[in-house]
């Protein structure tokens, strides 16, 4: 029933939309942020004014702001033959801290202005000289016509040009020579990293040796056969590295992953018979990728993983490679035991240890 302003009723039907309309329009207020729809469409405002710098208007203050930033490339230059000349002339002298720390300072402020003049040069030249003109280039599909290709060279031509790469030769010259310059610290760096003499004879012999008993990492205790059960996995060094002077680089070599699995599981090819014992079985700890500590082991299914590049080994197939970029096994050492029942080497590794990346020469 439908009532007129005069509270009078009368019989005629109400149509519910109308009403729940109204009913809305009484609940909410005009001002409740109704999205309304328009015909009307925004005017492209365009850029601002263009705001002109010094060194646009003023050709000396450009002159100056150009030798600032040759002056920075060239920074970078002195930085860089700084880094070299202070690792060379403070070299780090084993077991004195002092050398460390003055190695570090001064081959860090070398690296770091050498970076930075090439950072902050490259900033300068970008705000100060290169043209700072907006635009707005519209989007299209590309195509590989001859027109799109001449104006791809119209374009480079044009960055050349308001760039000032060629125009500006002390820029120019100053920046190719920090750019060349800037890596040779890290060159030297790493170029130190690799052992002054052949690498063979160092990886090839390590401190193990026939009788040597395999104990805990870190502790030294000695290892029994007994003390191994199926499944379990020791970190094994050789009995003595603690007390040896130079034992941090001993132990990079010679650390052992030992492993306990049913004589049955294990695959075992000619000549390698003696080399385990009991189904106890030792292999290098170093990977062969690029020398990484494998220290995962999986007692299901008797894989070894490397964290570092994924490469597993399959105990039961002597170390076999079965997935990532290490292209040979880990190294076996052959183990027994001696009377008291404590596991021994019965030799060192019969190859060398580590990286494969080195040429092997056996």
């Amino acid at each position: 029933m439908a009532q007129h302003d005069d509270g009078v009723t009368d019989g005629s039907p109400v149509d519910d939309h109308t009403a729940a309309g109204s009913s809305l329009e009484k609940a909410m207020p005009h001002d409740s942020g109704i999205a309304v729809l328009t015909d009307d469409l925004m005017e492209n405002p365009g850029f601002p004014p263009h705001r002109p710098r010094q060194t646009d208007l003023d050709p000396k203050k450009d002159k100056r702001a150009e030798k600032q930033v040759t002056f920075l490339f060239y920074l970078s230059i002195v930085g860089s033959i700084f880094a070299v000349a202070a690792y060379v002339a403070f070299p780090i002298v084993p077991g004195d801290m002092e050398s460390v720390r003055t190695n570090n300072l001064l081959l860090g402020l070398g690296i770091a202005l050498g970076m930075l003049g090439i950072g902050l040069g490259a900033v300068h030249w970008a705000k100060q000289l290169m043209s700072d003109i907006e635009l707005v280039e519209e989007r299209h599909g590309t195509r590989g016509t001859d027109a799109t290709r001449a104006k791809a060279v119209e374009i480079f031509a044009l960055g050349n040009k308001e760039s000032g790469f060629t125009r500006r030769g002390l820029i120019r010259n100053s920046l190719i020579g920090a750019l060349v310059l800037t890596p040779i610290p890290a060159v030297v760096l790493f170029r130190d990293l690799a052992p002054a003499a052949d690498p063979i004879p160092l990886l090839q012999h390590t401190v193990w040796k026939k009788g040597t008993r395999l104990t805990r990492d870190p502790s030294g205790t000695p290892i029994k056969a007994s003390d191994v059960t199926i499944g379990s996995a020791f970190h094994v060094i050789p009995e003595g590295l603690n007390e040896l002077d130079d034992k941090l680089e001993e132990k990079a070599k010679a650390a052992v992953l030992l492993m306990r699995l049913k004589p049955e599981d294990l695959h075992v090819t000619a000549g390698r018979e003696t080399w385990n014992y009991d189904g106890i079985v030792a292999y290098s700890k170093i990977c062969t990728h690029v020398g990484c500590p494998v220290a995962l082991y999986e007692q299901q299914t008797h894989h070894l993983l490397c964290p570092c590049h994924q490469s597993q080994f399959d105990i039961t197939h002597e170390a076999a490679v079965i997935f990532g970029p290490a292209n040979r096994p880990l190294p076996q050492l052959p183990i027994t035991i001696d009377s008291e029942g404590y596991l021994v080497a019965r030799s060192d590794f019969h190859e060398p240890v580590g990286p494969s990346f080195w040429e092997r020469q056996f």
